[in-house]
C-alpha cells in the first residue's frame, strides 16, 4: 500500500499563502487519485480537493474554489496544494489521501491510504 507524507503546514496571517506537499512512496502513484481533506477541532473530516494523477483533472470544494489549486510533480511523485487568500476558517489539520483506480470523491471512506496530516493555522 502506498505511503503518504505531508509537509508544508504552518502559521500564516489571513490573506497569506501556503503550499502543502504530499510525497508518495511508490512510482505507481500514477494509478491513483489523490485527495486533500481537512479536519478542524470538533468537526468532521471535510473534503477540500481531489485530482486524478493520470490527467490532472481536479475538483474542489466550493469553499476553496478559486483560492486553492492542486498540482503534481511526476519526477518527485509529489502532489501539491497551493493555498492562497487563506482565511481563519481554513485552520485545520490537512490530510493527503490516495484512492486506487477511481475518480476523486468527497467521501473519505473511498480512499485507501492516508498521510499523517499537517497543521495549518490562519490568524485573523
Amino acid at each position: 500500500q502506498v505511503q503518504l507524507v505531508e509537509s508544508g503546514g504552518g502559521l500564516v496571517q489571513a490573506g497569506g499563502s501556503l503550499r502543502l506537499s504530499c510525497a508518495a512512496s511508490e512510482r505507481t502513484f500514477s494509478l491513483y487519485t489523490v485527495g486533500w481533506f481537512r479536519q478542524a477541532p470538533g468537526k468532521e473530516r471535510e473534503f477540500v480537493a481531489a485530482m486524478r494523477w493520470s490527467d490532472s483533472t481536479a475538483t474542489y470544494a466550493d469553499s476553496v474554489t478559486g483560492r486553492f489549486t492542486m498540482s503534481r510533480d511526476n519526477a518527485k511523485v509529489t502532489v501539491y496544494l497551493q493555498m492562497n487568500s487563506l482565511k481563519p476558517e481554513d485552520t485545520a489539520v490537512y490530510y493527503c489521501a490516495a484512492r486506487l483506480l477511481g475518480a476523486g470523491t468527497p467521501n473519505p471512506n473511498d480512499y485507501d491510504a492516508w498521510g499523517q496530516g499537517t497543521q495549518v493555522s490562519v490568524s485573523s
